[in-house]
């Protein structure tokens, strides 16, 4: 009598373990979002061109309007810096990225497609942080563009004037600085706002409250309304714009050029930790 062979035993299949997402991937991916956006290159281009009209418009007044040896050298620096990034280009400039940011993250929750993002990818703290790096990149980019235009045009308009500067001047460098790391942190503050509303025109609306009408709450009067003047964003760009502190008004409190940069600082970091923090105990 013949007997079968017997059957090997059937072992279990192994599961299949998916490579942990990379940061560059995640880089990457929030790279590919971004820019899917369509009224992403629209709200940048625009932006950029109103912003570099601005200063040529403002560099150009300055140019018909200024008489030669009618102040000091230090005053026409700074008439001739304020002709290449002025307040109305950091009011656009503000509202461009803090606006680009908070949309940033709140158009996912509001599409919904941040479901699938946490879904694929379990270290939401990564995720955010991947956000943040993308869009501080663009808006840095952004600004060494719109403001290196600005800068370049502006001087070239005022050179026979005889008070056009040069960009390897500290004053000078110090300013376009200012103004090209002053959209990152507009930026990670309206990703931060964004993270916590999660809804794409409440978000926008925080965003502009915070950057743009708080400033103009608080004064220097005293010393805690002065500190906190100092601490907020716009105030601390306006500081490091200024080549000296003579023919402002009086003040017992004035910013300090260390204190601003730090306000930057303290702004970028805060913003990414707070909006980290949020993602995290909210989704998790």
């Amino acid at each position: 009598m013949s007997t079968l062979p017997a059957s090997p035993r059937t072992l279990p299949a192994s599961p299949r373990t998916e490579p942990r997402a990379r940061f560059g991937d995640l880089l990457a991916s929030e790279w590919i979002k971004f820019w899917s956006l369509r009224s992403v290159p629209w709200v940048l281009g625009l932006g950029a061109v109103a912003i570099v009209a601005a200063n040529l418009k403002s560099a150009l007044y300055t140019r018909d309007h200024y008489t030669p040896g009618d102040g000091d050298p230090v005053a026409m620096a700074q008439v001739a810096l304020n002709a290449a990034f002025n307040m109305a280009s950091a009011d656009i400039l503000m509202l461009v990225a803090g606006g680009l940011g908070a949309l940033a993250i709140a158009g996912e929750y509001a599409t919904g497609l941040i479901r699938t993002t946490l879904a694929a990818v379990p270290d939401r703290r990564a995720v955010l942080l991947a956000k943040a790096c993308v869009l501080a990149a663009v808006l840095f980019g952004f600004g060494v563009l719109t403001v290196g235009a600005s800068f370049g045009g502006s001087q070239a308009i005022l050179s026979g004037t005889g008070i056009g500067q040069s960009v390897t001047d500290p004053a000078a460098l110090r300013y376009v600085a200012a103004a090209v790391l002053f959209g990152p942190v507009c930026a990670l503050v309206g990703l931060s706002l964004g993270t916590l509303i999660r809804h794409g025109a409440g978000a926008v609306v925080a965003t502009v409250v915070v950057l743009f009408f708080v400033p103009s709450l608080v004064t220097e009067r005293y010393r805690w309304s002065a500190d906190l003047l100092h601490a907020l964003p716009l105030p601390a760009w306006q500081r490091l714009a200024r080549t000296s502190l003579a023919g402002l008004r009086p003040s017992e409190y004035p910013a300090t050029v260390a204190g601003s940069w730090t306000t930057f600082a303290v702004w970028s970091l805060a913003s990414v930790a707070v909006a980290a923090l949020a993602i995290h105990r909210r989704d998790h």
